[in-house]
């Protein structure tokens, strides 16, 4: 992490001395100076933190490197210093007569100059001291690694040890996967093939291959079996001659002493010739480089004897990489489900037999909590269930570790291998990545970010370097989805918003990690209530739910990044100390602060770059907004602020305005999405690229031909139109060509949404909302090749528009709420490939759904309802393979009977995975029950389903199936069904 902070640094200088060569006029050349030095140590430093996290300190390396990174900090500091003030004056003067402020400048140039020239020569000593201090330890980037390197240390041990030499009481969870991994080795195609076990570090891969590899089945019907241990520094010489060593062991052989002198290539030569005759099985275990197999696979030839290789990895790109044909697969492991995880705990911790593996029932919260800690990780579990073995049965003991789990990470011997076993994944990170990854830690636990925001952050922070064609926000999208192939970052699953926020999180254990990693280096700092740890040297500062005298004590000029969370107090004179202490900052969130006031001293923030106010209670925004000159990102999403200063229009470098609010009162209601109201003027805020959400009736045609001169915009919300504004946008649409979102709403459901004359929609267009009435579905959306989520609200179309849409080659989404008024909807055979996610809500005429055979082949998620008219399950939904969730909203007694085990339409959906059943309260969210809860027997009282199979259920009697392999949640009140109601069959 330190060489990032001081490529930070030096990126941070570069960029200064590029666009503020006119505040630096008098010290460009001693920054200039300073930069280049720091250049010069560079390249040793990503050779030191190698040596620093395998534990060689033998040289004072981490002094060493420590000392650089304070250096670098120094720098930053004096220049951000310098440029703040000088503009600062430059603004106070700009009243004065010109003469006067000529003078003025001289005289207030002079004196810091001169300070600044003194700070910058004692840091060229400190920098050259540095140097020479490197030298005297001996310490070069050309040092090999045998002269300390953890890899050749007799006192290290390899923490993945443990994984191969699992006792088969240990193994939960996985016995099913097993199972079917060895039914692939022993049967199948004779031609040669390779399974990669795919997932983050301590998720059983190794285990699980373990497992199989030693299955009695698979002894017997391979010839010979290999296990290779990879590990991220292999030497491939060395691992092609334990191959053969392996296979000479397997003859009972001893291998011959020319093996030690044979090259490369010979080695490949002699391992093809040796298994083309024979049925072979060969493990990789724990693979981290696509290279690695690029240069293996050739010892291993494609014969038609059923051989298998086996490969372990945490990077999806390995595994994918493996795939080669058809016959070759890739196996995602997943965490355990939470009851195998607490089978996996209870084994582990009450071992004895005292316990027998039961948990007592004065231990059941505490543990259960230390389970849901481990979120489904078995190497986690198995650790700490181990270390609470050795502890008193008793609920003090339990506490002590629930609250100390963070500390015990790093310092309890039983739990170390945890942490070393994570930190592999986070070593193995590229110098770009790392800080990317340690941001995730500025988050409270369990937190999720949309990616959109994470793109800003990182932007804003420096930790995108730029690539000529391509956006900042593009390539911090590409640093965010290696993150997510490496296992080191998960989505967050169900927390999408239309499919359009993408939100994602990592795993607890890895949290701790980036906590520990970020708060060695000075990078984080978490400040929680009565927090006493803060030294005021972090860089970046995450405060959640402290108090105000915690605040009132911070004291750093150091800071460069403020988060709050969730901050329950804090009063206006806080907030106005807090601008006037932390005077170089270039990032500021709130979120969820009950903060209702925003001080003009915002304003003297020369620095900040982003500022975000999201679900605060700010009602207006300060005219020294517009002092911001370097403000990139503003963020005033879901607080009450309803209209922008004329000053907003100052802030030239604007590339992200976020205005948005939901209002969850009127979720069901066009007037949901609400926005603010702008002047005239926006126009020359050129740069922008994230526009959302401006209200279009109070300013006419005028607006939209200004929105038409912002040509770099990527998302772009409007609402409140009328039919003749929807005409204008279309034309000023025709300009955006790098336009990949589009919100569009009309003023009320009765006002057309005319947005049909676009005759060259932006081709890159991948998400459009349309909330309106629509004559007819607008002819350019099926021309749309990279559209992936269309959601129509309120559109109330009378013709199919499925039959316009069907060709849409990357269709993934496709959302209509009271979008279609006809009585059929009509899936054609072939239609829809793509698509995963379909939701049809509030459909009041559909009377019909009809799905074919071989359409929406990769449909995953299905919502309908509520469909009133709509009687049972639609006819094909029994073809839909990869179907694993069907939620039914509001659906009428008659249709819902129909799909209970024994009724007429459960044979259709007896293999989805989940369904749901919600029905709502008025004036309440949607309550849940699950099925055969007495309670929720009542509402079946006086229901009889006469065919195909008569059932009645009656009160008291419990509904089971051990076929029924789904999740059934029925989710309406008590009393909106009763005994006198009709029985309509």
């Amino acid at each position: 992490m330190t060489d990032i902070a001081v490529t930070l640094v030096i990126n941070k200088l570069i960029e200064s001395l590029a666009h503020e060569s006119k505040l630096l006029r008098g010290v460009h050349k001693e920054v200039e100076s300073i930069k280049d030095e720091l250049e010069s140590i560079e390249c040793f430093l990503k050779d030191a933190e190698g040596r620093v996290g395998k534990g060689d300190v033998r040289y004072g390396v981490k002094a060493w490197v420590k000392q650089v990174r304070d250096v670098a900090y120094r720098i930053e500091d004096v220049v951000d210093e310098y440029i703040l003030h000088v503009a600062q004056r430059r603004r106070d003067q700009d009243g004065f007569p010109s003469f006067l402020r000529k003078t003025g400048r001289l005289m207030t140039k002079l004196k810091p100059r001169h300070e600044v020239a003194v700070k910058i020569q004692d840091i060229k000593l400190s920098v050259g001291e540095i140097k020479e201090r490197r030298e005297r330890y001996g310490f070069t980037s050309s040092q090999p690694e045998s002269s300390g390197g953890a890899m050749n240390d007799e006192s290290w041990h390899d923490p993945r040890v443990g994984s191969l030499f699992v006792e088969e009481g240990e193994v939960v969870g996985i016995e099913s996967t097993r199972d079917e991994l060895v039914s692939w080795l022993v049967s199948g195609a004779t031609r040669r093939s390779v399974i990669s076990i795919v997932g983050m570090g301590g998720i059983g891969k190794t285990t699980l291959a373990r497992k199989v590899y030693e299955n009695e089945a698979v002894k017997g019907w391979f010839d010979c079996r290999v296990w290779i241990t990879v590990s991220q520094s292999y030497n491939m010489q060395k691992i092609l001659m334990a191959m053969s060593k392996q296979l000479y062991q397997a003859q009972e052989t001893v291998a011959p002493t020319y093996l030690e002198m044979v090259d490369e290539i010979a080695l490949i030569s002699q391992l093809r010739q040796y298994l083309q005759q024979e049925r072979c099985l060969v493990v990789f275990d724990d693979v981290w480089k696509i290279e690695f197999w690029e240069v293996v696979k050739h010892s291993l030839p494609r014969n038609n004897r059923g051989s298998r290789i086996i490969i372990t990895t945490r990077n999806d790109h390995v595994g994918v990489s493996c795939k080669e044909s058809s016959l070759d697969l890739v196996y995602k492991v997943q965490p355990l489900p939470q009851e195998k995880a607490w089978e996996l705990f209870c084994r582990k911790a009450f071992q004895s037999e005292q316990f027998q593996g039961c948990c007592p029932g004065e231990l059941m919260g505490l543990s259960l909590d230390i389970v849901r800690k481990c979120e489904g990780l078995p190497l986690a579990i198995v650790a700490v269930g181990g270390l609470l073995s050795t502890k008193e049965k008793v609920p003090l003991e339990w506490q002590k570790l629930h609250d100390s789990l963070s500390s015990e990470l790093e310092s309890n011997p039983h739990l170390t291998s945890i942490t070393n076993i994570l930190s592999l994944s986070y070593n193995d990170l590229p110098c770009y990545l790392k800080p990317c990854f340690l941001y995730f830690g500025v988050f409270p636990e369990d937190y999720s970010i949309a990616d959109s925001r994470l793109f800003r952050l990182w932007v804003t922070e420096g930790f995108i370097k730029g690539k000529k064609g391509k956006q900042l926000e593009q390539i911090a999208e590409e640093y965010l989805m290696e993150l997510v192939q490496r296992n080191l970052v998960q989505p967050a699953f169900g927390e999408l918003d239309y499919d359009v926020l993408r939100k994602y999180r990592i795993h607890d254990l890895l949290r701790e990690i980036t906590l520990s990693k970020a708060g060695e280096s000075n990078f984080c700092h978490f400040l929680e209530d009565n927090d006493s740890t803060f030294n005021g040297s972090s860089r970046c500062l995450s405060i959640h739910d402290v108090g105000e005298n915690d605040l009132q004590a911070l004291e750093c000029s150091r800071v460069r990044s403020i988060f709050f969370f969730s901050m329950n107090e804090m009063p206006r004179s806080l907030t106005v100390k807090l601008f006037t202490k932390f005077k170089l900052l270039k990032l500021v969130e709130f979120e969820d602060c009950l903060i209702d006031h925003l001080p003009e001293e915002v304003g003297d923030l020369f620095h900040l770059k982003h500022l975000c106010l999201r679900r605060t209670k700010v009602k207006v925004l300060p005219k020294s907004v517009g002092r911001l000159q370097n403000l990139q990102t503003l963020s005033i999403n879901e607080t009450p602020v309803r209209e922008l200063p004329v000053e907003i229009f100052r802030l030239h470098k604007l590339r992200h305005l976020l205005a948005h609010y939901y209002d969850l009162e009127m979720e069901t209601s066009l007037q949901s999405m609400k926005g603010v109201k702008i002047h005239r003027g926006i126009g020359c805020l050129k740069d922008l690229q994230t526009l959302t959400l401006l209200e279009a009736n109070h300013h006419g045609a005028g607006l939209f031909k200004e929105l038409g001169q912002l040509r770099q915009l990527r998302v772009l919300g409007v609402s409140k139109l009328t039919a003749e504004d929807g005409r204008a946008l279309c034309a000023s649409l025709q300009n955006m060509d790098h336009l990949r979102y589009l919100f569009a709403s009309s003023i009320t459901e009765d006002e057309v949404l005319d947005l049909q004359s676009i005759s060259s929609p932006p081709q890159f267009l991948g998400i459009v909302t349309m909330e309106g009435r629509l004559e007819k579905l607008p002819n350019w959306i099926p021309e749309l090749q990279n559209l992936a989520t269309l959601v129509l609200k309120f559109s109330r179309l009378v013709e199919d528009p499925l039959k316009r849409l069907q060709a849409l080659p990357n269709l993934s989404v496709l959302y209509l709420y009271q979008g279609f008024d006809g009585e059929e909807l009509h899936f054609e055979e072939g239609s829809f490939q793509k698509l995963k996610k379909l939701r049809l809500r509030k459909l009041d005429g559909l009377r019909m759904l009809k799905i074919d055979r071989g359409a929406l082949p990769l449909l995953e998620e299905l919502e309908i309802g509520p469909c009133p008219q709509l009687k049972e399950l639609p006819s094909g939904i029994q073809h839909l393979k990869s179907l694993s969730t069907l939620d039914l909203y509001d659906m009428e007694a008659e249709f819902v009977l129909g799909l209970q085990p024994g009724g007429r339409d459960f044979w259709k959906v007896k293999k989805v995975t989940t369904v749901r059943l919600r029905y709502r309260i008025e004036g309440e969210r949607y309550h849940i029950f699950k099925l055969g809860d007495s309670d929720l027997l009542k509402l079946f009282q006086g229901y009889v389903l006469q065919a195909p199979t008569a059932m009645r259920l009656k009160q008291g009697k419990r509904l089971q199936s051990k076929a029924l392999s789904m999740e059934i949640v029925l989710d309406f009140p008590p009393l909106i069904y009763n005994d006198e109601i009709v029985q309509r069959m």
